[in-house]
């Protein structure tokens, strides 16, 4: 009950975030934590200090009411801040400094609700210069109030330091959102045209393929019923003929659609890559491979898929690396990386590598040390007609 109680407590609260906050940036629930800081603005209350020299000393009760008038405008132009873009945003993100400058003769603490703005400042869709000038023309005239009101004066040079370390933090943070999403884009491209390809490709073989054989079964279909009162032993040799040409074909489509579903090595060597640099992992890689079978490749490929996929979902590594390469008798696929390792768990991904290799012959092996990340290892028979790598293909070690 207390368990049913909980998840009902979690949704609801999920449901309220999703109802005040996008996802654009992926922040979670940071949002709602950062709300945190207001706490600040009490510190005068807590403690009773007397604001300004300009405002005569009302007690606790006239710094309370002013800074609780002040969080209640504060809170929907928060909000509207991440529900909105371009000219509401930086609309938002001023008024938000206008409060801090209306709060300051009641309460010295007013400046975190200029730290806001300028944390929010790095969100607008303009140049950094735009964004620097409405900083600095936001501190200065902080430093004016302050002036005018005879605070200390250092308190502009906390209130610049942590704004602009908030402003620049937010700032590279979106931006390598951005680029993230740029390259989600990316391989999500790279995957649909490597897919695209790879139906025009089945399209042309089963056209070449399928249109002469057709054609044959056609005539020879015509040529036995022709024959069939005329010469029935004939008719009946040109009906085995059609069974014969109809199973060979047969066949041969088995043949052309091995592997419709998976892409080849390059193109997963490819797609990997851009699949980790979204996560900010560092991939280097060597391909040095004959020419494969194609249900080698695609053993390869469908293995190499499953261990990349794992290792962004669940490594936290920074670098990863693979090894492509044949020794004469085998061909080695290695996938190692520098993440946080520890005991393996097997699941249905490295199951249904295991069992297609074992159906080639292969052997697949896993392993992995807390702290020191994972590594895997996959060994596949060479078949004995497979010959060193064409020139010009030998792979690279690339950064």
């Amino acid at each position: 009950m207390a368990r049913w109680q909980s998840n009902r407590m979690m949704q609801a609260l999920l449901r309220a975030r999703r109802a005040l906050l996008t996802d654009h940036f992926d922040l979670g629930w940071m949002p709602i934590y950062s709300l945190g800081y207001l706490l600040f603005l009490f510190l005068p209350v807590v403690f009773g200090f007397r604001a300004s020299i300009w405002i005569p000393d009302g007690g606790r009760d006239g710094l309370l009411w002013p800074t609780l008038l002040s969080i209640a405008l504060f809170l929907p132009l928060y909000f509207a801040t991440y529900r909105t873009s371009g000219g509401w945003r930086i609309a938002c993100t001023l008024a938000i400094a206008l409060l801090g400058f209306g709060l300051m003769p009641a309460n010295g603490f007013s400046n975190t609700y200029l730290i806001y703005a300028c944390s929010f400042s790095a969100a607008w869709q303009t140049g950094m210069p735009a964004k620097l000038l409405a900083i600095v023309a936001m501190l200065a005239l902080y430093g004016l109030e302050l002036h005018l009101l005879r605070y200390p004066m250092f308190i502009l040079g906390i209130t610049a330091v942590v704004g602009l370390s908030v402003f620049f933090g937010n700032h590279f943070y979106y931006r390598d959102k951005h680029k993230q999403a740029a390259l989600r884009l990316s391989h999500e491209e790279v995957k649909r045209l490597a897919a695209t390809a790879e139906r025009e490709r089945i399209g042309r073989d089963l056209h070449d393929l399928l249109g002469h054989t057709l054609s044959l079964i056609a005539l020879k279909s015509d040529l036995a019923g022709r024959l069939l009162e005329r010469d029935p032993a004939a008719a009946r040799h040109e009906v085995d003929e059609v069974s014969r040409v109809a199973r060979e074909a047969l066949s041969q489509v088995r043949r052309a659609v091995t592997g419709i579903r998976s892409a080849g090595i390059a193109a997963e060597l490819a797609s990997a890559r851009l699949l980790l640099e979204t996560d900010g992992i560092t991939l280097r890689h060597h391909a040095d491979l004959p020419p494969l079978p194609a249900a080698h490749e695609v053993a390869l490929a469908m293995c190499l898929r499953e261990a990349v996929t794992n290792l962004q979902r669940h490594a936290r590594a920074t670098q990863a690396q693979v090894l492509l390469e044949a020794d004469g008798t085998d061909v080695r696929l290695s996938v190692s990386d520098n993440g946080r390792g520890g005991d393996i768990v097997p699941g249905n991904g490295l199951g249904g590598m295991r069992e297609r290799l074992e159906a080639l012959g292969g052997e697949l092996r896993v392993e992995g040390r807390r702290g020191q990340g994972t590594r895997v290892d996959v060994r596949l028979p060479l078949p004995p007609d497979a010959g060193p790598p064409a020139d010009g293909q030998e792979g690279t070690l690339l950064p």
